[in-house]
């Protein structure tokens, strides 16, 4: 007898495609850390600014990320550690010695006017993240200071 797909084994199907997906995890091992090669120790940062960077930015734009709890969580977490890799590979602040002056000069500046239009931190971001949403003196805070 050929059974129908009705939304009970719709469901079930789902289900168990669901379950089988969490079997693919996503690379969370910490990656090891130099502070000496961080953004905020080479710049010297203030401590209002790396405060605001480590809230707002490092989990995506640094090898410090604080994984959520949903990031265990398939398929959400396949495209969180997709766009943490994507962060960290347009900057990453743990690494800020491998750039030249040049261009951690143009980052900061790309940074302070990502900033600025409020394009980062990213609205799905900071949505999750209520910590992370920057009020206009925050923001005029690293704005400014990323400029000078």
């Amino acid at each position: 007898m050929i059974q129908k797909f009705n939304k009970l084994n719709l469901l079930i199907a789902f289900l168990a495609v669901f379950a089988l997906i969490q079997f693919k995890v996503i690379d969370k091992s910490p990656i090891e850390i130099n502070p000496e090669s961080d953004f905020l120790m080479i710049e010297q940062a203030p401590k209002e600014v790396v405060e605001l960077l480590k809230t707002s930015c490092y989990d995506c734009h640094s090898n410090q990320t604080h994984y959520p709890w949903y990031s265990n969580i398939a398929p959400v977490s396949w495209w969180l550690k997709g766009h943490i890799d994507h962060g960290r590979e347009k900057l990453n602040f743990s690494e800020w010695d491998s750039y030249t002056p040049d261009q951690g000069d143009t980052l900061k500046v790309i940074s302070a006017d990502m900033i600025e239009k409020k394009w980062m931190p990213i609205l799905t971001y900071k949505i999750i993240h209520k910590d992370s949403r920057l009020n206009e003196e925050q923001r005029e805070v690293l704005v400014d200071w990323l400029r000078n």
